[in-house]
Formats: C-alpha cells, sequence, structure tokens
C-alpha cells in the first residue's frame, strides 16, 4: 500500500503566478486603504472591486483611476461577493469585512480555487477556525490572516534575534492591544467609525479578547507555534466594566442612550496561555482606558530580554563575539535589523507607502505568490492566533478556568521544523 500524502497544508506552495489578480471584498474603513496599498506592488493587478455600498465602490474605482489603474469589474448587492469569488480571472481574494463574514467569504472563495487573504480577526469560534482549516486543506489554497504587525520593525528585529539563539532560550513572551477606541465606539462612518457599528454590537455581546491576533501573532512567531511547539491551553479573566461607562457618561451625559449602551461594553481582559513544551504567553486587551498605545511585544529569555512598549529596550546578557558589553538598544536594533526591514522596508518609504509593516506584509504575500513560495503566515497561524476569541471568552464565563486549544494541525506540528522566511 502507498503511503497516503499528508493532508496538512504545512509549507503549502503553488506554481509562480506571474502576475497576482486581485478581487477586494469590502471598501469601507480598511478596505479603500488596502486598495490603496496594493496599487504600490508590482505583479498585481486589481481585477475586481466589491461593496454593498455604492458610493463607496465608486470611491475604489476612482483610486484606480487616479493612480493610473484600469477600472475593476464592479460587483454590488449582497450577493457580490459570491459572484466575484466565481470569476476564473481572479487568483487572490482579499477580505475587508466585518468579523462575522470573514469566515464564510473566505470557505466559498477557497471552494471556488481561490487563494485567500483575510483581515484580522480570520475566525470568531472555534467552528469557523476548523472551517477554515479544514477547507485549506481540502481545497489546498492559501488561506493567510493579514496580520501587520508581524512585520512590524522591532516584532522582526527579534525574531531574526530568537533565531539566531541570543535571547537563549526563551520562557516568557507577553502581547497586547491596549488602544483607546472610546471616542470611535459612538462615531459615525464618516468620523471614523464602522459601518452599523457593527464592532461595538459584538463587543457589547461578549466578553474575553475580541481582538487577539495584533499582539499574539508576533510573538507565536518567536516561539516557532506550529512548528516545533503549541498552544497547550489557557485561563482568561475580565475586570468588571466601568471604564467605557465613566466616559459616556461624561461625554453624552449619564441617562444618554450611549451611557446605557456603554454599561454592556467589555473591559480589560488578561488571556495567560501555556505551550506544550512548557513557554508561557501573557496576553491582554483594552479598548475603554485613557492608557497610551501598546502590544507590549516582551521577550523574556535564558540570555536576553526584549521589549518594545513603552520604551524600546533590548538586554543581552551573553556578549559574544562581535559584540560589546554596553551595546544600547538602538545598536542592537541596527545590528540585527530583519532583512524585510532593511530592503522592502526601504523600498516602501521610496514610494511613499504610509505604514512599513503593512507595505512590507503586501510585498511578502504577493512576492510568495509570484516565485511560487509558501506564504510567511498559513492558515494554521491564522487559526490559532483567532481561536482566543471564544476560548477566553469561555474562560471568563467558567470561573477563569483551563480551557484547552485545539492542534489545528492535527500533530504535523510536532514533525514539521520552522522555516525561516525566504
Amino acid at each position: 500500500m502507498k503511503n497516503e500524502p499528508p493532508t496538512h497544508v504545512l509549507g503549502l506552495a503553488h506554481p509562480p503566478i506571474p502576475v497576482v489578480r486581485i478581487g477586494l471584498i469590502g471598501l469601507g474603513n480598511r478596505g479603500l486603504l488596502t486598495l490603496e496599498r496594493y496599487m504600490l506592488i508590482e505583479h498585481v493587478e486589481i481585477k475586481a472591486l466589491c461593496e454593498i455600498r455604492p458610493g463607496n465602490l465608486a470611491k475604489g474605482q476612482a483610486l484606480l483611476t487616479k493612480g493610473g489603474h484600469p477600472a475593476a469589474i464592479g460587483y454590488a448587492g449582497e450577493n457580490g461577493w459570491q459572484q466575484m469569488c466565481c470569476n476564473p480571472d481572479i487568483d487572490l481574494i482579499i477580505i475587508c469585512t466585518d468579523w462575522l463574514t470573514h469566515t464564510p467569504m473566505a470557505t466559498y472563495a477557497m471552494e471556488q480555487g481561490k487563494h485567500v487573504a483575510i483581515e484580522v480577526p480570520a475566525a470568531m469560534t472555534i467552528a469557523e477556525c476548523w472551517q477554515l482549516v479544514d477547507t485549506a486543506e481540502r481545497t489546498r489554497r492559501h488561506c493567510i490572516m493579514l496580520e501587520n504587525c508581524c512585520y512590524d520593525a522591532f516584532a522582526l528585529t527579534t525574531l531574526n534575534m530568537a533565531r539566531q539563539g541570543l535571547f537563549g532560550e526563551i520562557m516568557h513572551v507577553e502581547g497586547a492591544y491596549i488602544h483607546d477606541l472610546r471616542s470611535m465606539y459612538f462615531s459615525d462612518e464618516n468620523q471614523g467609525g464602522f459601518h452599523n457599528h457593527w464592532n461595538k454590537a459584538y463587543c457589547m455581546e461578549h466578553t474575553g479578547n475580541p481582538y487577539p491576533t495584533h499582539g499574539l501573532g508576533p510573538v507565536c512567531q518567536i516561539l516557532n507555534i506550529h512548528r516545533g511547539d503549541r498552544l497547550n491551553y489557557l485561563v482568561s479573566m475580565s475586570t468588571h466594566q466601568a471604564g467605557m461607562t465613566e466616559y459616556a457618561r461624561r461625554t453624552f451625559g449619564k441617562d444618554s442612550p450611549e451611557a446605557q449602551q456603554a454599561y454592556l461594553l467589555g473591559d480589560m481582559n488578561t488571556t495567560l496561555i501555556h505551550t506544550v513544551k512548557g513557554k508561557t504567553i501573557q496576553l491582554q486587551y483594552c479598548t475603554v482606558h485613557p492608557r497610551p498605545y501598546s502590544r507590549s511585544h516582551t521577550i523574556c529569555g535564558t540570555r536576553g530580554f526584549a521589549q518594545k512598549y513603552p520604551v524600546a529596550t533590548i538586554s543581552l546578557e551573553d556578549v559574544r563575539s562581535g559584540e560589546t558589553a554596553n551595546a544600547t538598544t538602538e545598536e542592537l536594533l541596527q545590528r540585527y535589523q530583519h532583512p524585510f526591514t532593511a530592503t522592502i522596508g526601504k523600498e516602501g518609504a521610496r514610494k511613499g507607502a504610509p505604514n512599513e509593516m503593512n507595505y512590507i506584509m503586501d510585498y511578502r504575500l504577493i512576492y510568495c505568490l509570484h516565485h511560487g513560495f509558501p506564504l510567511d503566515m498559513d492558515v494554521y497561524d491564522a487559526a490559532e492566533w483567532s481561536c482566543i476569541t471564544e476560548l477566553s471568552e469561555q474562560s471568563v464565563l467558567n470561573g477563569s478556568r483551563p480551557v484547552e486549544i485545539p492542534d489545528f494541525t492535527r500533530g504535523a506540528w510536532e514533525t514539521f521544523p520552522c522555516v525561516a522566511k525566504n
């Protein structure tokens, strides 16, 4: 009997695509910015745009015209995205819609033979995470979550240092999404809010950490999650609601509808994750306090330490050949700068890209598809980082009891080595 081929998609690669033809779903808060970004990338054709609001579809077409690109095929209406996914002249579907539509759109697109790139988070439930994994394995299509924080210059530098062993054995890491979004929750779409306040509606109905991937993604890469280790279980706890209520009462009045809604919005969440190899991760989420922005990004190893916020700090205990005992953080950041930052990041700056880590992320996705390489992030990353949303809520609602984290690779993590990015 012949050995059955592996069903996993670790290291999945496809034949090179000379020009990656893109269909973009969603031209709202993030979609138009995404469109502008991909207009800067070589080997790309914006083939189609889809949007439920005609005004935003017109904005997308206007951006293409302004940038000297041909008009895209326009899809509108509630089912326009399905028609787009069936277009045989599209290679990659990019999804920039509300959280609850990410997985249905991604799975349908893969079933139509398309590669998919999904805004964060990729899924909101464990069932959706498995749906993404099962569909990617069955269709053999790429499924990447667009976690731009993995391409942050500091995160890439610490990843580079970790892979060179400069931190020793990394025992503990921390990530976070601390962002004062109080005003956004009550802003309309023209003031920076989201269409129909879909994000506020979700947060009013749920607790836990609904937005875990910005902090978790980069530190999971440093720990080689599902490439030699995996997330095992978590415990999660949330504070009682206070921050948003006080803000809404001060801003809109004690008895205002906004104050009544604010009472239902979550507060501070802290989640602790344990890996199979005995490493720990602290993950935090808060959008309703007047705290300075932070993703934490803390690395604690047996020979070194790094932390991006509130002040970038790197300290190495093991002085190696060529190192100086008093090397400053700035010197170490320059010495171990990741090649992506040194090359792609500088190219983005020359092109006037407004955000370096977004440009590197977009460039790398198209570069890998164009050359036929495995992607930097795969469907298991999307599932592992997104599943914390439901699992943290389960733990909170059950008295912060431990909750197991599924092995989305079905054991393949033990045999698949960490592969350096091309």
